[in-house]
């Protein structure tokens, strides 16, 4: 068909594509056309394979010049010598590879569970798919906020406004239209009755089938001109990448030192040159960018397990430094399981009985329900309402209902807004049943809710012909439209008195936690042709309010003590009622008494700085729309705050991009919002925020758990050859055993510590400053004084074996300290602030069982006959080893026990001031 999808009617399109309007494509038919027309995905750049990855480890230059000393080695005849090397960087670039890949396959898997979703219509249902399942034919749904999955002919447009800056360039949303359009020379822009792929719903709702997929689309037209983001970095790995640069040049100029020293002194020049190279490939640290690598995204999947989706990896390193986390509280802080408990019907009150979505309840009090007020509020509830009720995940029309009685998974659910879908089951347990009412009065007209306006409307045909205008919304902008209510079953002017009892009643709901919608109707002429919000909303008739209920997350309550643990600020921000507001907020923990709450009206007449002087002292928002979102994520910034924001909605997203830690819902949010945002929340749980915060401090913790091992090792490692050749000393040890060690020391142990278990305490402490440096708070010293100790202590063995024996067995000596020094360091740098007594020896397996391969592969360099000759080791035996251990284990034993003694110090003194 081509372009020319728009000069078709919708009977025409439907048929080409051989669908069904209503109920959409069968399951079958779905998923033959799946295997035919391919996954509804733009084509992306050619990944690199495996064998590339690979092959890549050999491009290091550290690496080509060990290649380079391989080919001297054999040139020279030293064939043992080049034969080793080449199996320690086979050996070494396997490791690379493992990590690199496991961290590509981590960010790919992090990609599917961030991928978009449609909402389609298949067999008569309604459900959510992956967007690249989506195939020609389907009935997709939009909505407010949805990022078009597809190329469709839209068959139904409710105030539908879809932005395609994507595509045009013009930025002002495009109003759509259902009918078809002339066929001609019509440029994309002026198409009214298309949805493209990659544009955005920014009001009103509509439907439409899906003409064109993938690279079929008007995207899919012009991808080879769009090109994919590279995987960004975080601010820590670029500030290692400089740190790297300055180490490799220390540690080439000391390794330059070293052989041109040796070489004054007489040593071989080609020994020296390759203990020199070998000393720089154990000195530098090249496996820390990909340690570190691997440890986001080791991260990133316990926080997926977490239900935290990353999008954006910086947030990771974010996370570790939040000081305010800004909540929504439906759904987030709340279980998002609204519940109409009361009923206001004039003076008269009802209690609603039943639980979540069942339809089952009695109404129950003072109040007619056979009454005509009581009936326009029902059908006020159902009518004006674009939720779906469901039952053993099937849509609750016609026929439906009888047929799934049989069905053995007969559990309640709703499809949409929770709040709707509070109204429906309330409507329900009355009888009301939005189907059959839609039969009787068809909907014309929808005016849908907007955040700005706090209200929704829909206009319906009576059987007289007549039309009746259905509204619903907040209590106080109802009221104001309204200029009549219900009394005594009859309508009347609205009074002054009339206004302040109805304002009473909703303020008496609030303060029960309850979250009040009020309901309001008009009956319209029915050659009315003018349904603008200012034609319709106005001289409405106030029919009364549902009070509903949705209760906190116990998870929430222990998260938000958490956070108050940890040093940060819990916010709560909201639509509903102050005193809705007071109360969950005082539940949930968030606000204390004394404590302000800023309501939508207050932030309006407060200046920036008006606003960034209350802003940390504010814990509640009440009645406030997203335009206030962003004044206090800029305020709280401005106050020197680094500030998480949850988001749901289209209007969400600038405060969500605004903010350092944009967070968005993963159920109930929409797609312009997951674009907007640094991490979505799988189950909309503000505890997986807390639980987020938690990786992300442990995240950073562990990688400076990698930058003491790496360095303390290294430092040690040059100072050792170092100070020998200074002080005269024949070289401790020899070009393969160096490069032995750094595989045997730097890759298990180091690889372990990736997935050392958090301090129990990590909540416990305040967040880090986002420019701290990451040696701070003594990590510098600490690297300095253990390389220290590791040198020291392996030119000590070294010196002793000296005078014990010959060189050959004392290098052997100092060989093996200089593997357990670093064996027993690294269980010193599990933690920064516990002894490795109070960390528990056996908590990290992984840990131990890579120490004890390392340590019985060190054992195997000595012990085995053919393998002494090739690593230049001779027979030890128990004292020299007694001499070995005892060295090598003492900084980590007398570092322990020190700490031990002086924090059960530090406790007797804190006991003895309390």
């Amino acid at each position: 068909m081509g372009g020319n999808w728009h000069a078709l009617t919708q009977q025409e399109v439907v048929g080409y594509l051989k669908s069904d309007a209503v109920k959409g494509l069968s399951e079958k038919e779905a998923r033959e056309r799946a295997a035919r027309y391919g996954p509804n995905e733009l084509a992306r750049g050619s990944k690199a394979p495996a064998w590339q990855l690979f092959f890549k480890q050999f491009g290091d230059f550290m690496v080509l010049v060990l290649l380079a000393a391989t080919a001297v080695s054999c040139f020279l005849g030293e064939y043992a010598d080049a034969v080793t090397i080449m199996i320690i960087v086979l050996l070494n670039a396997i490791l690379g590879f493992i990590q690199e890949y496991r961290a590509e396959r981590s960010i790919e898997a992090l990609k599917r569970l961030a991928a978009p979703e449609a909402r389609v219509v298949r067999s008569g249902r309604e459900r959510k798919i992956p967007a690249a399942e989506l195939v020609p034919g389907d009935i997709v749904i939009l909505e407010e906020g949805d990022r078009v999955p597809a190329d469709l002919r839209l068959l139904k447009a409710v105030n539908l406004e879809i932005e395609e800056s994507a595509l045009t360039g013009e930025s002002a949303p495009v109003k759509k239209q259902e009918t078809a359009m002339p066929e001609g020379d019509i440029t994309l822009g002026d198409i009214r009755n298309m949805a493209y792929l990659g544009t955005v719903v920014t009001r009103g709702r509509g439907r439409g089938i899906a003409v064109n997929t993938g690279m079929a689309t008007e995207m899919g037209r012009i991808a080879g001109m769009i090109q994919e983001a590279g995987q960004e970095e975080t601010p820590l790995q670029r500030r290692l990448a400089q740190l790297g640069k300055v180490l490799v040049s220390f540690c080439l100029f000391i390794c330059a030192l070293v052989v041109a020293v040796g070489i004054i002194r007489g040593e071989e020049a080609y020994q020296m040159f390759l203990a020199g190279v070998s000393l720089a490939v154990a000195a530098i640290p090249e496996g820390l960018p990909a340690i570190v690598t691997v440890a986001l995204a080791i991260g990133v999947q316990r926080m997926i397990r977490r239900n935290a989706i990353i999008r954006k990896l910086p947030a990771v390193e974010t996370l570790g430094c939040a000081t305010v986390i800004c909540s929504d509280k439906t759904g987030t802080l709340t279980q998002n399981e609204m519940t109409v408990r009361e009923v206001v019907l004039g003076e008269d009150k009802l209690i609603v009985t039943g639980e979540g979505c069942d339809p089952k309840g009695e109404f129950i009090g003072r109040g007619d329900r056979q009454g005509r007020q009581f009936i326009l509020l029902m059908k006020a509830a159902a009518l004006c309402n674009n939720a779906v009720l469901e039952r053993g995940g099937v849509s609750i029309t016609g026929l439906f209902r009888d047929l799934v009685r049989k069905q053995p998974n007969r559990e309640w659910s709703i499809m949409g807004d929770p709040t709707e879908g509070a109204l429906l089951v309330m409507a329900a347990k009355a009888g009301f049943w939005r189907e059959k009412l839609e039969k009787k009065e068809p909907r014309v007209v929808e005016l849908p809710f907007d955040s700005e306006r706090k209200r929704m409307t829909v206009v319906c045909r009576q059987p007289s012909g007549a039309l009746a205008a259905y509204v619903k919304g907040a209590p106080d902008v109802i009221l104001d439209l309204c200029t009549h209510v219900f009394k005594g079953g009859r309508v009347v002017p609205l009074s002054y008195r009339d206004r302040e009892e109805i304002l009473r009643q909703n303020s008496e709901l609030a303060g029960k936690a309850l979250r009040v919608l009020a309901f309001a109707c008009r009956e319209l002429p029915g050659n009315t042709e003018d349904f603008s919000k200012e034609a319709v909303e106005q001289q409405l008739v106030f029919l009364g309010m549902a009070g509903m209920i949705d209760p906190p997350r116990p998870a929430a309550v222990k998260a938000v003590q958490t956070c108050r643990r940890a040093g940060i600020k819990v916010v709560m921000i909201t639509g509903d009622h102050q005193l809705t507001a007071c109360a969950v907020g005082r539940e949930l923990g968030i606000l204390s008494r004394g404590e302000r709450i800023l309501t939508g009206r207050e932030l309006d007449r407060m200046s920036p700085e008006q606003l960034r002087k209350e802003a940390g002292r504010v814990s509640v928002y009440a009645r406030v729309s997203p335009k206030h979102k962003l004044q206090i994520v800029r305020a709280l910034k401005q106050a020197g705050h680094v500030v998480a924001m949850t988001g749901d909605g289209v209007n969400d997203a600038p405060a969500v991009k605004e903010s350092d830690i944009g967070i968005s819902m993963g159920i109930n949010g929409t797609d312009v919002t997951k674009e907007a945002s640094a991490m979505v929340l799988a189950d909309d749980d503000f505890s997986s925020i807390v639980a987020a915060v938690e990786e992300g401090r442990g995240i950073y913790d562990n990688i400076r758990k990698f930058i003491r091992y790496l360095l303390s090792c290294n430092v040690g490692e040059v100072l050792t050859m170092f100070l020998a050749v200074l002080t005269g000393l024949p070289l401790p040890l020899t070009p393969i055993q160096i490069l032995w060690m750094n595989l045997a020391t730097d890759c298990l142990p180091a690889m372990a510590l990736g997935v050392d278990p958090y301090d129990r305490d990590i909540m416990m402490r305040p967040p880090r400053h986002p420019r701290e440096s990451v040696f701070s708070h003594g990590l510098a010293w600490r690297i300095a004084f253990s390389g220290a100790a590791i040198g020291l202590g392996t030119l000590l063995v070294f010196w002793i074996g000296l005078s014990m024996g010959d060189v050959a067995l004392a290098r052997t000596m100092a060989f093996n300290a200089i593997v357990f020094f670093q064996l027993f360091y690294v269980f010193t740098c599990r933690s920064e602030f516990h002894t490795i007594l109070e960390v528990g020896l056996f908590s990290n397996p992984y840990l131990v069982w890579a120490v004890l391969s390392s340590a019985v592969l060190q054992l195997a360099v000595n012990c085995v006959p053919f393998l002494q000759p090739v690593f230049n080791t001779v027979p030890l035996n128990g004292l020299q080893w007694a001499v070995i251990l005892a060295v090598s284990a003492t900084p980590a034993v007398l570092g322990t026990a020190f700490r031990h003694l002086v924090d059960r110090a530090g406790k007797k003194v804190m006991y003895l001031k309390v």
